[in-house]
């Protein structure tokens, strides 16, 4: 006799993945339908988030040489072994 355990959740995970892609296909179809108008919101973001991204590296570069000096004035061990 046939365990009917494996059969049950093959089943279920395959109508489950695939409504999943149906809906996910038909999501970026409408998507793709809607106004072209948002290059200029899309532009305005990626802009928004280059500035936001420029200024944690530039946050970060100087948290790094604040504690390079730091651990240079205190007289910490920084060398590799």
């Amino acid at each position: 006799m046939m365990d009917w355990t494996p059969i049950v959740f093959v089943t279920f995970k395959a109508l489950v993945l695939g409504t999943g892609m149906f809906f996910a296909i038909k999501w970026h179809y409408d998507q793709g339908k809607k106004d072209k108008d948002k290059a200029k919101q899309n532009r305005a973001v990626l802009r928004a988030s280059g500035k936001v991204v420029a200024v944690f590296v530039l946050s970060l570069l100087a948290l790094g040489i604040v504690t390079f000096f730091v651990v240079r004035m205190t007289g910490l061990d920084t060398t590799l072994p």
